[in-house]
């Protein structure tokens, strides 16, 4: 039987000192670090590339474990989201203007999901696209429904089964592949082989540092957690927060690698593998059929769980900015509408894809600097305004980041 002080210290431990009991939200916003445009840029960075441009996603995700912390940080410490702090202090020109630019980042995200997820069930069960996004947005329905009805640790539980079948379905032809290791490790050296290497590498950063996990991992940490005026709370929180974002994001991380690699290894001057489709039978003609279907799983999982999250990110935009809460189920909805005209009047899904993803790099830094800014203003963070260092660390991100997306514009006008 414990002793009188055993219970005592029992009864007065802070649960919140449990961290495991913390996590949660990080793993639902790394779903956006793993969604089909991954899929697209990874592969076709590695097939196009080989191991050449390893150093941008390693360097993308030293960037996003920084970026979706501050996102975090921001929620725990206001109890705000990132919208709702850029609505109260723009005018409403401002505003509109902000929200319209996110929407197109929140289209190009939800672009990119429903058209992977509707590939993975035409590699997998041959459905035809047109039907099989209308398919993946009724999934994805069923998803967030289970987040309005269940709460939002069902929720969770529900986005991070998805990603440990993400996590395998990706991961999995790499145990398998040939990957050269030294080739990789030069991949380590940051360069560039020509413009076509610059625009797969913006491709790559627009995929792995999503702006819409940006604005949304502020309202995940908030509904998490809720609000408190206690600093030693909040402290704990960040704590947790801390762990969280590295976890999700080493996982987010490897299973880019993985892509990456798979593709460079077994997919390099093979015919047809600029297209996911092109890819995955690549991926069964060298390494076999129950490797390609792993990977198809593995996209449909990608698909159903990151447009389930696209659209709760989209409705935590603009309930900040326009100050309009709309139902998820309705969001939904009118987000699915322009996925569903691509694949309807026959685009190429791949290409789609990777332009998708180019869209989202150059939103990055209208989230990105915005997030940077009010971290660092005591006024907004009291006594948990970032330190020094991380200030310089959030500059040089951005300042990079923008250098990137810069030269991409001019090298897309230039042709």
């Amino acid at each position: 039987m414990p002793t009188a002080e055993a219970m005592t210290s029992a009864a007065t431990k802070p649960p919140e000192r449990r961290l495991l009991r913390l996590l949660g939200p990080a793993f639902v916003a790394a779903i956006a670090y793993v969604d089909p445009g991954n899929v697209a840029a990874n592969l076709s960075a590695g097939a196009r590339y080989q191991y050449l441009l390893v150093w941008v996603l390693v360097a993308a995700n030293a960037t996003a474990v920084v970026v979706q912390y501050l996102s975090a940080k921001l929620g725990v410490v206001t109890g705000r989201t990132l919208p709702e702090l850029l609505g109260d202090r723009l005018p409403r020109g401002g505003r509109l203007a902000f929200w319209a630019q996110a929407e197109l980042v929140a289209a190009a995200t939800d672009l990119a999901e429903i058209i992977g997820g509707a590939i993975a069930l035409q590699i997998l069960f041959g459905v035809p696209l047109l039907p099989g996004g209308v398919l993946v947005g009724a999934i994805s329905l069923a998803i967030l429904a289970i987040q309005s009805v269940r709460g939002q640790r069902t929720f969770e539980a529900v986005v991070i089964a998805l990603l440990a079948v993400i996590t395998v379905g990706f991961v999995a032809g790499v145990v398998v592949s040939p990957v050269d290791w030294g080739a990789a490790a030069e991949g380590l050296v940051p360069r560039f082989r020509d413009s076509g290497s610059v625009l797969i590498a913006a491709s790559m950063l627009g995929a792995t540092v999503m702006p819409h996990a940006i604005y949304l991992h502020s309202a995940l940490a908030r509904d998490r957690h809720g609000t408190s005026a206690d600093p030693a709370r909040i402290r704990t929180l960040l704590r947790a927060t801390r762990l969280d974002v590295v976890l999700a994001l080493v996982i987010a991380g490897s299973v880019n690698i993985a892509m990456l690699l798979l593709a460079a290894s077994s997919l390099a001057g093979v015919e047809g593998t600029e297209t996911i489709e092109g890819a995955h039978a690549a991926i069964g003609a060298a390494l076999g059929p129950v490797v390609a279907a792993v990977f198809g799983v593995g996209l449909l999982a990608s698909g159903l769980a990151s447009t389930s999250v696209g659209a709760y990110a989209g409705a935590t935009i603009m309930a900040g900015l326009l100050h309009v809460s709309v139902p998820l189920v309705v969001r939904r909805i009118v987000t699915l509408i322009p996925a569903l005209v691509i694949l309807g009047i026959g685009v190429d899904p791949t290409l789609a894809l990777v332009l998708s993803q180019v869209a989202l790099s150059i939103g990055i830094p209208f989230a990105l600097i915005p997030l940077a800014v009010l971290t660092s203003r005591r006024a907004v963070m009291g006594d948990l305004v970032n330190p020094i260092p991380l200030r310089v660390v959030a500059v040089v991100v951005s300042v990079l980041i923008v250098t990137l997306n810069v030269t991409l514009l001019v090298l897309t006008v230039s042709g």
